[in-house]
């Protein structure tokens, strides 16, 4: 079993489990597929010629954000009365709608004071295109968890396919 992302993929292979906190993911210090870069010489450019900049690795884009790290963000921004319901409506599948609703309804992260925020993310994969993902969401001195499953569509959109804080559950009608 993997522990960690790969490198070029960025997500683990199925059956993985990986932390936010412990992603391995770094500034890169040199181009893709090559070695440092020498020194610059003073015909590449008067910024790059200077000695105080001349230490400096070169610019990269700030890392994407996994579909978890978003999701997490804005569950807690839900459940904590921050945002509309309606707001996730397009981004949930099934009866994750329905679930989120009725935990909203209770304002289960309704803080005085302190707003809620997502300490650290994990998740687990089950299979390619599903990811389970645990968050630890903190207000104050305060720790709660939640849970939720993400699964990608035919239009390789991610979505909230089933959502869980701890406390009482959605009471699910007899499908029988």
């Amino acid at each position: 079993m993997r522990t960690a992302p790969d490198s070029g993929a960025g997500r683990p292979a199925p059956g993985g489990v990986v932390s936010r906190t412990a992603s391995g993911r770094g500034p890169r210090t040199s181009p893709v597929g090559g070695p440092p870069s020498a020194v610059p010489t003073a015909s590449a450019s008067p910024a790059a010629a200077s000695p105080a900049l001349a230490d400096c690795p070169p610019r990269t884009p700030p890392p994407q954000p996994r579909p978890t790290d978003l999701f997490a963000d804005r569950l807690v921004a839900v459940l904590s009365g921050q945002r509309p319901v309606h707001c996730m409506l397009r981004h949930t599948a099934g009866r994750a709608y329905d679930e989120l609703a009725w935990l909203a309804e209770r304002g289960p992260l309704r803080t005085r004071g302190t707003r809620p925020v997502v300490r650290d993310i994990g998740y687990y994969v089950p299979r390619a295109g599903a990811v389970e993902a645990f968050a630890r969401i903190g207000a104050g001195d305060q720790v709660r968890a939640m849970a939720f499953r993400l699964e990608q569509g035919a239009d390789l959109r991610w979505r909230c396919t089933a959502v869980e804080l701890g406390g009482a559950r959605m009471p699910r009608p007899d499908e029988d």
